[in-house]
């Protein structure tokens, strides 16, 4: 499934990206040690037993990239040019290891590119709900995107 173009979007757009993801203790555990976040409460089921949650948390980097890869086919998959920036990144509820989530983006801003005139900027909000209907993360995205050639 292509992304789209920048002149194929307009403000307000929403999608509910699929499929949605289950996330496992393997992912949190590789996650969390290739990025060497040796926090206990992601790796430690004692220590995270003992914390307020009472059981492991999934790292939220985790989460926050799990949002980037689940819109991707749907929004800049073979038209991004760069990923501008992330603002705004939030994490409202915690992730748990079992928890299914779901991606959903919706645009908030767009506009031309003053510098190059065959690309435009697109912003997303991007927010993962968990299987509870509870939004885990929520963020904005920034791209530069193609426009469709004339």
């Amino acid at each position: 499934m292509p992304g789209r173009y920048f002149d194929e979007w307009q403000v307000g757009d929403e999608i509910v990206h699929q499929p949605s993801r289950t996330v496992t203790e393997t992912d949190n555990l590789l996650f969390s040690a290739m990025t060497h976040n040796m926090q206990p409460l992601h790796l430690d089921a004692e220590a995270a037993k003992a914390s307020e949650f009472g059981r492991i948390l999934v790292n939220s980097t985790f989460t926050f990239s799990l949002a980037v890869g689940l819109s991707i086919a749907d929004t800049t998959l073979g038209t991004l040019v760069a990923n501008l920036g992330y603002d705004k990144v939030v994490t409202p509820k915690p992730t748990f290891i079992g928890d299914t989530l779901t991606c959903s983006s919706e645009v908030v801003e767009l506009r031309e590119s003053k510098s190059r005139p065959t690309q435009g900027i697109v912003v997303f909000k991007h927010e993962l709900t968990n299987q509870r209907g509870e939004i885990a993360l929520a963020m904005l995205r920034t791209v530069l995107l193609r426009k469709k050639a004339g």
